[in-house]
């Protein structure tokens, strides 16, 4: 699955922060280049792959945050699909905690994110520049913001920094497994049914993946995100279809 830590090769970049042990694999920078090779100017590009490193980290600092309030440490890997916070000891450690401490773990991710465009916007409005909020496709709302002493390659860093921490962060909360809202989905399943919370989390997740699919092709025109939904969905069907198998 793409959802895996990848294996290390002599090009990782490694560093701590925060006492978080963080390992950048080097196709996550081809990726990040890739994505902002369309924009008009080179400089946007860099912007670009500076901002998704500086968002992905802080989102993923938010769930390595949350682990060690429950005693657990973490490691974090950014790599070609995005990036992972990874409790010391495997998943099977994250799995001996409550739902609602799994929700909140989850939850930490987007909500970090949130609060970074909350920053922004502040310092934004701190410094005498202008904010607005956009709904795209009618209904995701998306800030927007301008600061006149920014000049036109600041004011690109901060339009890209909203767009990210929210835009990524709403999709990010779909309950579509395994983003984040997926995870949430099966732990709220799971409290209300325990026998047949995650199968119900599982068709949760096909059917919204499915939507997300349609919607972001129509709607958004993004192949991108139907590929990336259609994805998760023909996953999360294929678990279920392994959990039934399982039960006969």
């Amino acid at each position: 699955m793409i959802f895996q830590p990848p294996p290390t090769t002599p090009y990782d970049l490694q560093f701590t922060l925060f006492g978080f042990p963080v390992r950048i694999h080097p196709l996550f920078w081809l990726i990040a280049l890739l994505f902002g090779l369309p924009a008009a100017h080179i400089l946007d590009a860099v912007i670009w792959v500076v901002v998704v490193l500086v968002s992905i980290t802080l989102h993923e600092l938010g769930h390595a945050f949350a682990m060690r309030m429950y005693g657990q440490e973490a490691s974090i890997v950014l790599y070609y699909a995005g990036g992972l916070a990874i409790p010391e000891g495997g998943g099977w450690v994250r799995s001996r905690l409550e739902p609602p401490q799994q929700i909140v773990i989850s939850f930490a991710g987007p909500l970090a994110g949130f609060i970074t465009a909350g920053v922004v916007v502040a310092l934004v409005m701190g410094l005498g520049g202008l904010v607005d909020v956009r709904f795209m496709a009618g209904f995701i709302p998306v800030p927007s913001a301008f600061l006149p002493l920014a000049g036109r390659f600041g004011n690109t860093f901060i339009r890209m920094m909203l767009w990210v921490n929210v835009f990524w962060g709403l999709i990010n909360l779909l309950p579509v497994f395994p983003l984040d809202g997926g995870r949430i989905a099966q732990q709220i399943l799971l409290m209300a049914d325990p026998w047949e919370g995650v199968r119900k989390s599982l068709w949760v997740s096909v059917v919204t993946g499915a939507i997300a699919a349609l919607l972001g092709l129509v709607l958004l025109g993004s192949l991108y995100i139907a590929l990336l939904f259609g994805y998760l969905a023909f996953q999360s069907y294929r678990m279920l279809q392994g959990r039934m198998g399982a039960m006969y």
